[in-house]
């Protein structure tokens, strides 16, 4: 199973503490606002805009705070108007990382962002020099006591997946964007509940990162999560289970 898997499988115990803490919630205002802006603001015609507003429901963001982003999105209220910038970096242990950001001011986001990774033992890294090893792709992961494997197989491959692995704990199921909600919609027609589901950047390869360097990995990710401009970070790490284990805990 990849470090991202093991990685995403963790995320949700953080998740509640950084709902009760508002970022969540002002990460996803951005990100409702910027696909109303490029998708429109009808969810049945805009595919993206969908899967955000599912993102706010699970989280529990009030309907209003969600109607307003989209009116904002779409222009029928006055709001900041953001970009999206797509960060590349490398981490301890040669670590390949990507972020994503929305932001009103591309230049004080990137120097904040500079400034995490000199703090946190990271390097910014010219663009094309990580991307290479990242694919956008529909991803799944769901714990193996929801199906069984051979009958969880013909239902996501004849749905559209691409591929499905699994572990002695969980099943990961890879697609191509565009077929994400075909497959989506055949996991939850059967009642099957996933612990993660999106749209991401999955790495072609990973890197093993051990002992210091893995906690120091970790804490550079997380500090940049913890940015109100930054949507998402991904990274090739592949990071032993117990220090996973212990970071979660630690939040």
């Amino acid at each position: 199973m990849s470090g991202h898997s093991k990685w995403k499988t963790n995320k949700g115990k953080k998740m509640a503490a950084d709902a009760k803490k508002g970022a969540i919630y002002t990460k996803l205002i951005k990100e409702l606002t910027i696909v109303a802006r490029d998708g429109g603001g009808n969810p049945d015609t805009n595919s993206r805009l969908r899967a955000v507003m599912q993102k706010a429901k699970e989280a529990n963001m009030p309907s209003d705070n969600v109607k307003m982003a989209i009116k904002r999105g779409t222009g029928e209220i006055p709001g900041i108007v953001y970009e999206t910038v797509m960060y590349e970096a490398y981490g301890p242990g040669g670590v390949a990382i990507m972020i994503d950001a929305l932001t009103d001011n591309k230049n004080r986001t990137t120097a904040e962002l500079r400034n995490i990774m000199s703090k946190k033992n990271g390097n910014m890294a010219g663009a094309g020099s990580v991307s290479w090893m990242f694919t956008m792709k529909g991803y799944f992961l769901i714990e193996k006591s929801q199906a069984n494997e051979d009958e969880l197989m013909d239902l996501v491959l004849e749905a559209g997946a691409e591929d499905m692995k699994s572990d002695d704990k969980n099943y990961e199921i890879t697609t191509a964007p565009q077929n994400f909600e075909a497959v989506k919609k055949a996991i939850d027609d059967k009642g099957i509940k996933c612990q993660d589901a999106e749209v991401t950047m999955l790495p072609s390869s990973t890197v093993k990162v051990t002992g210091g360097d893995a906690k120091t990995v970790l804490g550079l990710v997380e500090a940049l999560e913890e940015h109100d401009d930054v949507q998402a970070v991904y990274a090739n790490f592949d990071i032993p289970d117990d220090i996973l284990e212990q970071a979660s805990t630690e939040e």
